[in-house]
């Protein structure tokens, strides 16, 4: 049994994926508490569904393309049955994580979106370092870039472990309405980084604290 806070189909705002028509599985509880997250209703409010009813739920949206987020997904056993199942059932996986906890048992198959935490989040101590080597050329790390200190951990770290060749996308994100994009994108190029500058889509095409897109 899964605890969900909310299923829909929307545009995939985020990862090299951005754009796409994408169904979001939110699942419930997080144990981190970052400073600008954007979904503190997802710590606590949530229904139980079986995952069959979840896979059933997905495929009713007839999308190819399937995000299990959160909350933080991986702190619920049974999401990698989900994971799992949705494989099956021939849709493209991507895991959206935090970066605490172990991805190991992560299904090879899925497209791991792991966040590395910049001072800025208040959660930096929390990175689980291990967690970059077990990262593949399919997958994807994300820095929420606050200020200049956060951008320079971040270009840091991204040199130090090689993850603009280890991954499929280095993503610099600014805080939405703290760092402005324009900002985050002239520290790149001045940089010459191979990293890809995003902003969150979603919060440009439907209100920023809108839910279910």
């Amino acid at each position: 049994m899964l605890t969900v806070n909310e299923i829909f189909h929307s545009i995939q705002g985020e990862s090299d994926q951005a754009g796409r028509p994408c169904v979001f599985v939110r699942l419930t509880a997080c144990d981190l508490r970052c400073v600008w997250c954007d979904t503190p209703y997802a710590f606590h409010e949530g229904h139980k569904l079986e995952v069959e009813q979840v896979v059933a739920q997905v495929a009713a949206y007839g999308c190819d393309l399937v995000e299990i987020t959160g909350g933080e997904p991986l702190l619920q056993e049974e999401v990698y049955d989900l994971m799992e199942r949705l494989l099956a059932s021939g849709v493209t996986v991507m895991l959206e994580t935090g970066g605490h906890l172990s991805v190991t048992r992560v299904p090879a198959a899925v497209v791991k979106v792991m966040d590395v935490k910049c001072p800025g989040s208040g959660e930096c101590d929390r990175n689980l370092w291990d967690n970059l080597s077990s990262l593949t050329a399919r997958d994807q790390t994300k820095f929420v870039i606050a200020d200049r200190a956060d951008y320079e951990f971040a270009r840091e770290v991204t040199l130090r472990h090689g993850l603009d060749q280890r991954c499929a996308a280095v993503l610099f994100s600014p805080v939405h309405g703290v760092l402005p994009p324009v900002t985050l994108a002239e520290w790149v190029l001045a940089d010459r980084l191979a990293v890809r500058v995003q902003v969150q889509l979603h919060k440009y095409l439907w209100a920023p604290d809108a839910r279910g897109v």
